[in-house]
C-alpha cells in the first residue's frame, strides 16, 4: 500500500529546511520584542524577536538538513527550481524597493508638510 503521507523515503531540496524553520521561528518570536521593549523601556528591541526567530530557524533548519543529507535524503535542486526560487527573489527584490521608495516619498511629504507648516 502506497502511502503519501509516507516521507521515510522521500528525498527534499536543498534549503527545504532552513526555509521553512526561519520562516517558523520568525513567525513564532516576532511578537517577542514588544514586551521586550516595554519591559526594558527602550523601544529599540521591537525587532529583536525577528532577530531571534531569524537565528532560531536557522539553527534548527540547518541541523534537520544536516541529519537529512547525512542519511542521503537532500538533493541538488533542479534546473526549474533554481529558476523559481530566482524569480522569487527578483520579485522580493523589486516589492522591497516600491516599499522603500514609497515610504521614502511619504516621508519627504510628512517631513515638509511639518517643516514648512509654519
Amino acid at each position: 500500500m502506497n502511502n503519501n503521507l509516507d516521507n521515510n523515503n522521500k528525498a527534499f531540496p536543498k534549503g527545504h529546511f532552513v526555509g521553512m524553520w526561519m520562516g517558523i521561528g520568525i513567525a513564532i518570536f516576532s511578537g517577542l520584542g514588544i514586551p521586550i521593549s516595554i519591559i526594558t523601556k527602550n523601544f529599540g528591541f521591537v525587532g529583536i524577536g525577528t532577530a531571534i526567530g531569524i537565528v532560531f530557524g536557522l539553527l534548527v533548519g540547518q541541523s534537520i538538513e544536516n541529519k537529512y543529507s547525512r542519511e542521503g535524503r537532500i538533493r541538488p535542486l533542479t534546473e526549474s527550481e533554481k529558476i523559481n526560487r530566482q524569480g522569487v527573489l527578483n520579485l522580493g527584490k523589486k516589492i522591497t524597493i516600491s516599499i522603500g521608495l514609497v515610504l521614502l516619498t511619504i516621508g519627504v511629504l510628512l517631513f515638509s508638510f511639518m517643516y514648512f507648516k509654519n
